[in-house]
Formats: structure tokens, sequence, C-alpha cells
């Protein structure tokens, strides 16, 4: 119970933009996990490390943890698994290893179909992580790889499952749409999923509105000069919230 707190506690620090205090919570529940011998809370927080290291642009580091991670294989659910994969493929993706990323990302997908089959056999914590899930991580991992059209693709199909509650996870994932259509070239697409997603992630998730910056800058880098003040016009009227980085 102490390592599952202490990988929330980590989870609300780097959400805060408190990475330095995030990594020493990681750490903690690590350790905890492994001293209570649960192995797939303690490759859960070796994910979580490579998550905090992919928003961070460290794509080395990255990979090592979610490769870490399944060292554990054969001890942790499907599920942990899959999310271990995926980790790795978005560190691939992120470096620009086309084939690496797509691979780890088939390897994931299987994982996730599988254990989609014994939802009672994945921790409690895993509830999030499901196929439309899967489908917008698989989109970021395209979007990383500069792909825009197919990461527009997954990421509204992944969208379309995610439940209006979901409202802080909505605006992130929005805005990594948004900025989708802007790589493939559909400037009107991107400034109407924008400006739909700002009050939201003016509201409730500074990461998203770092990502509605990067959408306009990539306007204003493809020509798109009044689609690109759009969405700069959109952001202004909110405000702009402190901005920590890429979640």
């Amino acid at each position: 119970m102490l390592a599952e707190y202490a990988q929330f506690v980590a989870w609300m620090c780097q959400d805060s933009g408190d990475l330095a205090a995030a990594l020493r919570w990681y750490d903690r529940s690590h350790a905890w996990a492994l001293e209570a011998g649960d192995a797939s809370l303690a490759a859960t927080t070796l994910n979580m490390k490579a998550h905090q290291a992919w928003s961070l642009k460290d794509p080395q580091r990255c990979v090592r943890l979610a490769e870490a991670s399944r060292w554990h294989d054969g001890r942790t659910s499907l599920g942990v698994q899959g999310m271990a994969a995926q980790m790795s493929a978005r560190g691939h993706a992120q470096m620009g290893e086309a084939n690496q990323a797509r691979t780890r990302l088939g390897e994931a997908e299987e994982l996730i179909r599988r254990a989609a089959e014994h939802p009672d056999d994945e921790p409690a914590w895993m509830y999030f992580y499901g196929e439309h899930w899967f489908l917008m991580q698989r989109g970021m991992a395209e979007l990383e790889l500069g792909e825009g059209r197919r990461a527009a693709e997954l990421i509204e199909r992944g969208l379309s499952g995610l439940p209006e509650s979901y409202r802080r996870d909505r605006a992130w994932f929005g805005a990594c749409l948004a900025r989708a259509h802007a790589v493939e070239g559909d400037a009107e697409a991107a400034v109407t999923v924008a400006v739909a997603t700002a009050p939201d992630a003016a509201a409730v998730n500074p990461y998203a509105m770092t990502e509605l910056r990067a959408t306009e800058h990539a306007l204003a880098e493809a020509g798109a000069r009044v689609a690109a003040e759009a969405v700069g016009d959109a952001l202004a009227a909110l405000g702009s919230p402190d901005q920590p980085g890429e979640v």
C-alpha cells in the first residue's frame, strides 16, 4: 500500500511540475514494491520513470527504463508488460527510429489485447489502460515520427472512446490531435480542434496548453499564418498558465 501511494504522490508531483520530487517518490515506490515482492508495481514505477524521461526529451533513458521494466516479465501482468513495450516504443519514436518504435508498438498491442481477455488479472492502477488509450499512445508515437495523418487517425479513434469525464486527458490528447493535423498540413482541422480544446486546457491541463502552443508554432512554420494567429488568439483570450512541459 505504501508503494502504491508513493507512486501516486510521484505522479502528482510530476503533474504539478516538481520533477525532482517526482523522481524521489518513484524511487521510493520502486524500492518499497521490491521489498513487498510486487513485481507488477515495481515494473510500473520503472514505466512511469520512463514516461518522465520521455517528457524531458531524454529518449535513450526512456528506452532503458522501459526495457528495465521488462526484466520483470513473467512475474508481471500482461497490461504492465504492454505499458513497458509502448513506453520503449515512444522512446524509439522520439529518436526517429521508426522500425524499432513500430515493432515495440506491435508487441504492446498484442499484450494489451491478451490483457483485455483477463481484466481481473490486472492490478487496480491499470484501470485506465485499454484499447482506446493505447490507440492514442500509438498516435503520439506516430506524431513523434512526423506522421501527422496517421497520428491524427489514431488519436481521433482513441478519443472517441475516452469518457467525457476525463476532462484533463481529453485536453491533452485533443491538443496532440490539433498538432497532428498541423503536421499533416490540415490547418483548418488544426484550428478547429485547438480552439475547441483550449478552454479545458487552460482550466485543467497546462501541459495541453504547451502542446497547443506547439500547434501554433507548427502552423506558423508551415506558412499557415492566419491559422497560427487564430490559435494564438484563442490561447491569449484564455491566459497562459505556467507551462511545465509535456505529459
